[in-house]
């Protein structure tokens, strides 16, 4: 039996590829016109990473992140998630000392061990935005522009944007507080995972899967009825930037997402009732993990989750011929003619191709179709002693008589 890929992962093939470069390239796009520039961080990092900046309480930590000692009994954890790595190498690199808000992208592998099911993955991909050293409401604002702007350009219409509040750390222990009081009468109904939640960290049993869903929870107490000034007053501004953007938004309290990093902004954007974009502040983060106190702000995009999503509205992703060129040859001296000819095309920034499997002249033209090469010339004797040959445009049957010692004129030509 042939080896498989591991269950929850996924082999991105060619016929894919272009799908992913083309979100890729928008996505940069998008993010370097409002100032992120790109960082990358390792696949795995010190396990303490996501303990302390996701939380110990959290699903992630507590059941799907792949955890292991490697061989000098270091526990190293294949990241789940790419905000904390960013922080990390933010604060390691010293990116605090620059002038400040630091915006960055990133575009990252994210692994946890959960149930596979449509739009979700063990191994699934982010495109990442992050802020920092921002503290106003309208830095907020603006990551949810960048956001809501991905999904305006690849067509996407039907999106709601969702917003909550989950306050600071003065809040947020009176809202627990309340919120231990409202479950005490109904702590015989939580699930096992929730029990252990009730004392160290109550506001994770509202983003239960389990519970989550519940009468309890629904009717739990809002933490919107909680806030303290400053993190009103930041809401309130929130609210105030995202109506002078033009951006309709809903105000959803049950949503505290699902790592404890947050503060104050969470959101969501949904489509069809799936969550394909989530993000917040998460002011405590970077001196979390050893840099100095400075605010931040930012969301995850699954890529998979945006792909699904355009299939699921009927947004076509363009093909574009990944062939410029396709040379054919008739007899060993035209081979090797085209061989050198598509080299030297190739250094001019054509897509060249020619046959390497002996294929007949027709054959050739078949494989050509195939690949969707947009021209295609074949060389025999009579085009190396005359130094030229009839180029043909694929998709109409034109032919056109070229030089062949005229690179520039065959770059102008098929370019």
């Amino acid at each position: 039996m042939a080896i498989q890929a591991p269950k929850g992962t996924k082999d991105v093939l060619p016929g894919e590829a272009y799908k992913w470069q083309y979100l890729e390239n928008k996505f940069r796009k998008i993010a370097a016109s409002y100032g992120h520039r790109e960082i990358r961080t390792p696949v795995f990092e010190y396990t303490e990473l996501f303990q302390r900046g996701v939380g110990e309480t959290t699903d992630v930590v507590q059941k799907e992140m792949y955890t292991f000692e490697d061989k000098a009994g270091r526990s190293i954890t294949l990241k789940p998630e790419g905000t904390s790595p960013a922080v990390r190498a933010f604060v390691q690199g010293n990116l605090y000392n620059e002038v400040q808000p630091t915006k960055l992208f990133y575009f990252t592998p994210a692994l946890r061990y959960e149930n596979v099911q449509k739009g979700r993955l063990r191994e699934h991909h982010q495109f990442g935005v992050e802020a920092f050293g921002a503290s106003g409401p309208s830095i907020d604002a603006e990551i949810i522009s960048l956001a809501m702007r991905v999904y305006r350009e690849f067509g996407i219409k039907d999106v709601e944007l969702n917003i909550n509040s989950i306050g600071c750390a003065k809040c947020r222990k009176e809202y627990n507080n309340a919120l231990k009081e409202y479950l005490s009468d109904r702590y015989g109904e939580l699930c096992d995972t929730c029990k252990t939640r009730f004392d160290r960290n109550p506001m994770r049993i509202l983003d239960c899967k389990i519970d989550g869903k519940k009468d309890i929870v629904k009717n739990a107490p809002k933490i919107l009825d909680y806030l303290c000034d400053d993190c009103r007053e930041h809401f309130e501004g929130l609210k105030k930037y995202l109506d002078a953007l033009g951006i309709e938004f809903k105000i959803n309290p049950l949503i505290v997402r699902g790592l404890d990093y947050y503060t104050k902004t969470v959101f969501e954007i949904i489509n069809n009732d799936i969550t394909i974009c989530a993000g917040g502040r998460y002011d405590y983060l970077i001196e979390e993990v050893g840099g100095p106190e400075l605010p931040a702000m930012g969301f995850g995009m699954g890529i998979e989750r945006t792909l699904l999503t355009l299939k699921e509205n009927g947004i076509e992703i363009p093909e574009k011929p990944y062939i410029d060129l396709y040379i054919g040859a008739i007899g060993n001296d035209a081979k090797l003619a085209s061989l050198k000819l598509a080299n030297t095309l190739r250094e001019e920034g054509l897509r060249c191709e020619c046959d390497h499997t002996n294929r007949s002249v027709k054959a050739e033209m078949k494989y050509a179709n195939k690949i969707n090469a947009k021209f295609t010339v074949i060389l025999g004797e009579n085009e190396l002693d005359t130094y030229s040959a009839k180029f043909k445009r694929m998709d109409d049957g034109q032919q056109f008589e070229l030089k062949l010692d005229d690179l520039t004129g065959i770059c102008n030509f098929i370019g």
